[in-house]
């Protein structure tokens, strides 16, 4: 179902949610909320498949026959938050990005982001920084970073020139409007974003001023994690520096098991 015609290019999240609704309006579709899926298995004498559920409000079991069986809840159906030396025996609060919820928990206190995809860079770092915490992140591999105007360019010129073309001028202007981000410990990768974005799924950062807050330094960008001592994480740089939580942003893994 199409956009209507007076949407924004960047809509808004109520606009996406009134765009939702009128999907599930139009097209009949009753989610059924508050269930469990336990097991699901095509039987081969009525050519259909069985989904047994539980209802996580009244606890009562349910069972479903279909046709069709589309398992969506996708590779990012679990947060995956790495070992690390130490780990257990840190004294702060821990948390995976999916499991963020206010950045009040952390106002005048010292986070940690790990990860700097979208979700480190943007809803944790940017917001915490927002909010008053003295927030760090830990970025250890290279990765691109655009604003949604370059990435859109990206995706109009795509459709009429090779893609080598378009990762040179998306690239070309995520230089020109950053710079030279060596120095502030954020590495561009050598392939393009839409190359990387097509060979392995990893999408760039889409930028909402973190970087100037990086560059200010209102965000401390850290290396890797050696180990964590207490509250007292120490870093492959051999800064050693405290803090009050970690919230792992360093992607997911899935529930689903086929």
């Amino acid at each position: 179902m199409a956009h209507a015609s007076s949407s924004a290019t960047f809509i808004s999240r109520n606009s996406f949610v009134e765009y939702i609704d009128s999907y599930i309006s139009k097209f009949g579709i009753k989610p059924r909320y508050c269930r469990s899926v336990k097991a699901g298995w095509y039987v081969e004498k009525e050519r259909k498949w069985r989904v047994d559920a539980r209802n996580t409000l009244t606890q009562e079991k349910e069972v479903y026959m279909a046709q069709f069986l589309v398992v969506a809840t996708g590779e990012n159906g679990k947060g995956f938050i790495t070992e690390l030396p130490g780990l257990d025996g840190f004294e702060g609060k821990i948390v995976h990005s999916s499991e963020y919820k206010s950045e009040k928990d952390y106002e005048n206190k010292e986070g940690l982001a790990v990860g700097c995809g979208n979700s480190g860079m943007e809803i944790i770092s940017y917001d915490l920084s927002n909010f008053g915490a003295h927030t760090s992140i830990v970025i250890r591999n290279p990765f691109h970073v655009l604003n949604k105007e370059m990435v859109y360019i990206g995706m109009l010129l795509s459709k009429y020139v090779p893609m080598t073309v378009t990762d040179a001028v998306v690239t070309f202007l995520g230089k020109l409007w950053y710079g030279d981000l060596t120095r502030h410990g954020i590495r561009r990768p050598a392939k393009g974003p839409f190359h990387l974005k097509v060979a392995c799924g990893k999408s760039p950062v889409i930028d909402i001023d973190t970087v100037k807050k990086i560059q200010s330094g209102d965000i401390m960008v850290l290396p890797g994690i050696v180990r964590i001592d207490g509250n007292n994480v120490v870093f492959e740089n051999r800064v050693i520096k405290q803090f009050d939580g970690i919230i792992f942003a360093i992607g997911y893994k899935s529930t689903a098991n086929y």
